[in-house]
């Protein structure tokens, strides 16, 4: 089963045409000019955490369940038959072929290239996106939506689990509401990285510039130091020197345009913003939850109070009992006594007078505790 997870790939090429590969790590690597550590890092049976790194031909992304190699012809998948990752293919198959802008029947030979006029009105039309970052558009439009949906589920059990707990506390609302607040902190915790990565992406210019992949792809093709820069990638070349000839085929002829990376600045902060509204919600969620232990911690302190004040009440109905017990004991002693002969009367004024000492004694009791607040008024 492991050799055959780590084996399965789909490959979507730039006209949106799909195929399934099973390729060894080594052909991958050979194919998209990757090492090995970069691939481990896709691995599904390695706990690696979420990454979006920019090689010198390829980008490499583990964001949940997308782990995709990202060339500038070429998409490379993981896990073709998962259900959460067909989506993903689909929406790669429609956006990354480019649309046809033809010029209409017989322009071709009516209007001939004079002077380079034609390419001059053509570089003045609205240019698209690079394949790479069409790509990487889907791939990290599919995991935002993949977290929103997750977020707008949870909110949907959540928040009635909560109003039914403030109405009745019982077990079962309790273990309720509990099972929800553990799956809202694992969501938290894998959105708080997808936006952190996002967050550090956007904090690092070199790195941005590292996923343009068809700047450099042209910068090597026009640079005199092409044919002598790597002219053959292996994998066991050193990872320092494979970022040294980066940062070299980048400053040979370095230009503004080679160095701008607002293009994916924005790109990334589209969805930077979405992956913090999702954040958000989860914060307001956890407040909803906070809140909720509040208001029930302090029921419980009331139900505990009233328990209290109960026990402080049959406390004192026993302590006034003892006392009513101890004139009966006193008077039921079978010892002699001169004043028991010829005086029946005085029973009913002993039990009237020890019933009458006894609630006095509970009543200055219960009296003394409300002026001192350890009961309601």
């Amino acid at each position: 089963m492991k050799t055959g997870v780590s084996r399965s790939w789909i490959l979507v090429d730039n006209k949106g045409q799909t195929s399934i590969l099973d390729l060894d790590k080594y052909a991958i690597m050979k194919r998209v000019s990757i090492h090995a550590r970069d691939l481990r890092i896709l691995d599904p049976l390695l706990s690696y955490p979420s990454a979006i790194l920019g090689r010198e031909k390829a980008i490499v992304l583990n964001l949940e369940h997308i782990k995709v190699i990202i060339t500038t012809e070429e998409v490379l998948l993981r896990d073709p038959l998962d259900d959460n990752v067909l989506p993903v293919v689909e929406e790669l198959q429609r956006r990354l072929p480019l649309p046809a802008i033809g010029l209409g029947e017989g322009e071709d030979d009516d209007h001939p290239v004079v002077n380079g006029t034609q390419n001059e009105m053509q570089t003045d039309e609205p240019i698209e996106f690079p394949f790479e970052f069409r790509a990487l558009e889907v791939a990290l439009e599919g995991v935002c939506s993949y977290l929103d949906t997750q977020t707008r589920e949870l909110e949907t059990a959540a928040y009635p689990a909560l109003d039914e707990l403030t109405s009745k506390i019982s077990s079962r609302n309790l273990d309720r509401v509990r099972k929800l607040k553990s799956a809202m902190t694992r969501l938290t915790s894998r959105v708080q990285k997808v936006r952190d990565d996002l967050e550090q992406l956007l904090e690092d210019d070199d790195d941005m510039a590292d996923l343009y992949l068809s700047r450099k792809l042209s910068a090597r093709v026009s640079s005199p130091l092409s044919g002598r820069v790597a002219p053959y990638w292996s994998p066991d070349s050193s990872t320092v020197g494979s970022k040294l000839l980066s940062r070299a085929s980048r400053i040979s002829g370095i230009t503004h345009e080679e160095t701008d990376v607002e293009e994916l600045e924005m790109l990334l902060e589209a969805y930077f913003v979405q992956i913090e509204s999702t954040m958000n919600k989860l914060t307001t969620l956890r407040e909803y939850i906070d809140d909720t232990e509040d208001y029930i911690n302090i029921q419980l302190d009331n139900h505990r109070n009233q328990l209290i004040q109960l026990e402080l009440f049959l406390s004192s109905g026993t302590v006034c009992l003892t006392v009513y017990s101890l004139v009966a004991a006193i008077f039921g002693m079978n010892i002699p006594h001169t004043w028991k002969k010829d005086h029946g009367y005085l029973f009913k004024w002993v039990v009237m007078l020890a019933g009458i000492a006894s609630a006095s004694v509970f009543l200055s009791i219960i009296t003394y505790a409300r002026h001192k607040g350890l009961v309601g008024s």
